[in-house]
């Protein structure tokens, strides 16, 4: 039954990208860094987030309200009248933090299409890596590198808002991440709810079983020998 005194602000679908793409980015990370055969389980967590990011994409369009590109990216105006602080907090993403889901999306996406074509000159290579050849993939290797300090910005940017945001406005932006819900009282009257029905989560389910059959494709042009 809906709880008159919370909002739902993300929907399940949602909330499971956010966490699983936390995960698979620090595996990412940590594996890239351990080196040698933890090379490959890079290779499965960069697999990984490819899917969570298209799903994204496309949730962003189809997905419930708030969870909608159209709902939180806004333009210079709306940003600067929320710093301003006239604009009333409504739930799901606030103009400012729109951009940096924006620039997530797109960091991670090209780091994840990037890596698809690298190689680390020993024994590991991307699925693609082959289609291009060794220059063009030696090439696409070192913007795969150079990509990781903004990447790493970014997150330290949004760990800091997330701790900002509790500290200084008492909104505790993590747990509505984790239960979905929010309090009724931090947003203006006639706040709507995300949508987050046994059909909404059908939906997701589908598009994420069709996200992981296009990565599976990718990922099998890979040669047998690299397996």
């Amino acid at each position: 039954m809906p709880n008159p005194s919370k909002i739902r602000v993300w929907d399940l679908p949602t909330r499971l990208f956010h966490w699983l793409l936390v995960i698979c980015v620090a595996g990412a990370f940590a594996t890239i860094k351990a080196g040698g055969l933890w090379t490959e389980y890079h290779l499965l967590f960069g697999y990984a987030v490819l899917g969570l990011i298209l799903f994204r994409i496309v949730w962003g369009f189809v997905g419930s309200s708030h969870a909608r590109f159209a709902r939180f990216v806004r333009g210079p105006r709306a940003i600067a009248a929320y710093l301003g602080g006239t604009m009333p907090r409504t739930p799901g993403h606030n103009p400012l933090g729109a951009l940096s889901v924006v620039a997530m999306i797109l960091l991670l996406g090209y780091q994840a299409v990037t890596g698809l074509f690298a190689n680390d000159d020993i024994f590991t290579e991307g699925p693609l890596a082959g289609l291009v050849g060794k220059d063009w993939s030696d090439r696409l290797t070192g913007l795969h590198k150079l990509d990781e300090l903004p990447i790493l910005i970014l997150v330290g940017l949004h760990l800091l808002a997330i701790i900002w945001y509790r500290v200084a406005k008492k909104q505790k932006l993590t747990r509505a991440m984790v239960t979905g819900d929010a309090p009724a009282e931090e947003f203006t009257a006639g706040a709507d709810s995300a949508r987050d029905t046994a059909g909404t989560r059908l939906l997701a389910l589908v598009i994420a079983a069709v996200v992981a059959a296009v990565v599976y494709g990718i990922v099998s042009l890979r040669p047998a020998a690299m397996f």
